[in-house]
């Protein structure tokens, strides 16, 4: 792996890092960049959710599928845009929920960075695709990686919430004992804010306010959603 891991998450990552798996993902991703294919989020990017928010500072997970595929959206934060770039269809019902949920005005930006310093980790399970192509990158390596990330958070002591949008969401989360174990944290699921899905329980499950009062009543605070 090119990308270097951030010292807070070393030590739950670095076991899966230096498996054949990881070691073979990072050979395929050098292949497939020199072949000329376009791979987002760009090198240096990749690790983003795990460098804004330490393994130490998490107080929520929202868990993501795969990066954006078009051009200067994705940078490493599930969800989130960077600065500039219109917000995609998932941003705007995510953004219509945080409006209904807490009252709060739609961001003008889709840039999310503000929620992840705040110890809100925007992992996808895939952390890199291919421009144009959702998914392409799945089953690649990337899974077992943040699998260890979800298992970390999980299994401290610290309670955290778990957002969990959509099938593939939950899925991930079955994957990870320490999370099916533990019973001091919170899971929130429901539908994927996809027009596909939205209006399937994801518009009215709140999760925002859920989250929050979760926090709050176990003395980690209340994370401040405006963007």
């Amino acid at each position: 792996m090119s990308e270097t891991i951030p010292d807070s998450w070393r030590p739950a990552l670095e076991p899966v890092l230096n498996a054949p798996e990881a070691r073979k993902l990072g050979g395929w991703l050098k292949a497939e960049e020199a072949s000329g294919k376009q791979v987002y989020p760009p090198r240096g990017q990749r690790l983003t959710a795990l460098a804004l928010t330490p393994l130490e500072a998490v107080r929520c997970v929202i868990l993501g599928q795969d990066p954006y595929h078009g051009p200067g959206q994705a940078h490493g934060l599930a969800f989130s845009v960077q600065a500039g770039v219109r917000p995609p269809p998932s941003l705007v019902n995510i953004y219509k929920e945080l409006e209904a949920d807490l009252g709060l005005p739609r961001p003008a930006t889709g840039d999310l960075t503000a929620w992840a310093k705040q110890g809100v980790l925007l992992l996808n399970n895939t952390l890199t695709v291919e421009a144009g192509q959702a998914g392409s990158h799945a089953g690649r390596g990337w899974d077992a990686i943040t699998d260890a990330a979800v298992a970390a958070v999980a299994g401290r002591a610290d309670p955290c919430v778990f957002i969990l949008w959509g099938s593939h969401a939950k899925k991930k989360a079955s994957r990870v004992p320490a999370l099916a174990r533990a019973s001091h944290h919170l899971i929130v699921a429901s539908a994927h804010p996809s027009p596909l899905s939205a209006h399937n329980g994801f518009f009215g499950s709140r999760p925002f306010s859920r989250t929050n009062v979760f926090l709050e009543e176990h003395g980690r605070g209340s994370i401040d959603w405006r963007i």
